[in-house]
């Protein structure tokens, strides 16, 4: 038995990433007629329809990570009543790493009608202005905040060979570029795109090392362009490639040495190499370090 649902559904609506005029007519429609409009930030929404001389008729409510899970049910009734929800994030369009996902999904599983206003974004304005190939990318988001899986996460990327584009926060940026140099080369080409359509508007392209050395000289929000491995190179696991170093060691080699055949091998940088040789191993089930105490 099939349930049939009025005219309610969902929009997801991109908005400008910096200059107003970038916004779509059907932008400003959609704002102006929404029975609900879920706003990541309700103040920005504000200046924006302002700006775009539109008065919402419908209601607003506040749609952003810490409240997104509970607003979902109540966002799903008003639609299967027959209200059409408009979500809108801070700048471009919704669940690119903004709130979004988790309501498209369980819109979807209840069976009503998704559909967008496309507007600017900011993955494909960074990939189209860094010069890099954008025939084959892919989007990884924010990278780790901690040290040791940010190193982890690239080390599995290195052997990428899509253009890669990251997010990345101005306070974590030259620690960024400097685990990008180490895990990709230091020689890979990249582009830092910052305050993208916005009035100081700025990319830097250059290898990574070049990057790292202006980093702390970055200000406002940040998109990172990196070019994928040159093709023909190895996907190799980080215990594997501590295993060929170690063999290498204890044929005799010093881990110098047995580090730098192994990268010449591979066709890895011998720092990605050298991380995932001298990495710790995890503690084991029988490790004391491993058991925790109880009391």
């Amino acid at each position: 038995m099939s349930t049939s649902f009025p005219t309610g559904r969902l929009v997801l609506a991109g908005t400008p990433l910096g200059r107003v005029s970038d916004a779509s007519p059907g932008l400003g429609d959609a704002l102006a007629t929404a029975d609900v409009i879920a706003a990541e930030d309700t103040r920005r929404l504000h200046r924006l329809t302002t700006d775009l001389g539109i008065h919402p008729t419908g209601s607003v409510v506040s749609y952003y990570e810490s409240v997104e899970q509970s607003r979902i049910p109540r966002l799903l009734e008003r639609m299967r009543e027959g209200a059409t929800v408009v979500l809108v994030t801070d700048a471009g369009m919704p669940s690119v790493s903004d709130p979004g996902y988790r309501l498209v999904a369980a819109a979807a599983e209840a069976g009503i009608d998704i559909t967008s206003v496309p507007g600017p974004s900011a993955v494909i304005t960074a990939l189209a202005l860094s010069g890099l190939p954008s025939d084959r990318f892919c989007f990884e988001g924010f990278p780790p905040r901690k040290p040791g899986e940010r190193a982890r996460a690239f080390t599995q990327l290195a052997t990428e060979t899509r253009t890669m584009v990251f997010f990345e926060s101005v306070h974590r940026l030259g620690e960024c570029l400097q685990a990008m140099a180490e895990a990709f080369g230091a020689d890979r080409p990249a582009a830092l795109c910052r305050e993208l359509t916005k009035t100081y508007e700025e990319v830097r392209r250059g290898t990574l090392a070049e990057l790292v050395a202006g980093a702390e000289t970055v200000r406002g929000e940040v998109t990172l362009v990196v070019a994928g491995a040159p093709a023909g190179t190895v996907a190799v696991d980080e215990s594997d490639l501590a295993a060929a170093v170690a063999e290498l060691v204890a044929a005799g080699a010093s881990r110098r040495d047995a580090v730098d055949v192994v990268a010449g091998r591979v066709g890895l940088p011998r720092r990605t190499v050298y991380a995932a040789a001298t990495r710790p191993a995890p503690p084991t089930a029988t490790d004391p370090r491993s058991t925790r105490r109880t009391r």
